[in-house]
């Protein structure tokens, strides 16, 4: 009689795949390897996810999941003043991409890896790699956007632009900075966010 897989088995699957993902890119990830160090069966993963997109979609899922929850506890730290929410968002990007572990935004480093992956994903399917990754871009970007327009500031998309290339900025330094250069960065960027807000004409 067949064994009824462990509940966490989905999860663990997830778990060491989004690792190895993050860790090596996700080109370099083989299926097998991620077989081997879960320690679970050709079958069972393929149960759960049919096909390498559907983990690799998976896996930036659970990083919007995590990056929505930081975000989240920024914005509510801030109260409902956008100007204090627009500050920490942009601080905790900041502290995040100083971390000794930190090696980039994996949407942002899908989308490198694959710049030619198209979102060829059906409304009623499962989301694709891609779909995901520049969904969560883009939601980043309108809530941005959204906290500027609350400021009534003159030329809101200018400094939605402004500070989206100051959160892009974090992101990619992140890559090829030593931590001390990352973290003096990102005070310089949390400064230079202040300014670009407090300076802004109504």
């Amino acid at each position: 009689m067949a064994r009824t897989p462990a509940p966490d088995t989905r999860d663990r699957i997830l778990t060491t795949a989004s690792r190895l993902f993050y860790e090596h890119g996700v080109r370099a990830v083989g299926m097998n390897q991620v077989i081997t160090e879960a320690g679970t069966g050709k079958n069972l993963l393929y149960s759960h996810f049919p096909a390498k997109t559907d983990l690799v979609a998976a896996y930036l899922e659970r990083a919007r999941d995590i990056r929505a929850a930081q975000g989240r506890r920024a914005r509510e730290a801030a109260a409902d003043d956008p100007r204090a929410q627009l500050l920490a968002l942009v601080e905790e990007v900041a502290t995040t991409t100083a971390r000794p572990w930190f090696r980039g935004c994996a949407f942002r480093n899908y989308l490198a890896e694959f710049p030619d992956d198209a979102d060829l994903g059906d409304a009623d399917g499962p989301p694709t790699p891609a779909g995901v990754a520049r969904a969560v871009l883009e939601d980043t970007h309108r809530q941005l956007a959204d906290l500027v327009a609350a400021l009534g500031v003159a030329d809101p998309e200018r400094l939605t632009e402004e500070l989206w290339l100051l959160v892009d900025g974090l992101y990619l330094q992140a890559a090829y900075r030593d931590r001390w250069d990352a973290h003096v960065a990102s005070e310089a960027a949390v400064d230079l966010a202040r300014r670009l807000v407090d300076e802004r004409p109504s």
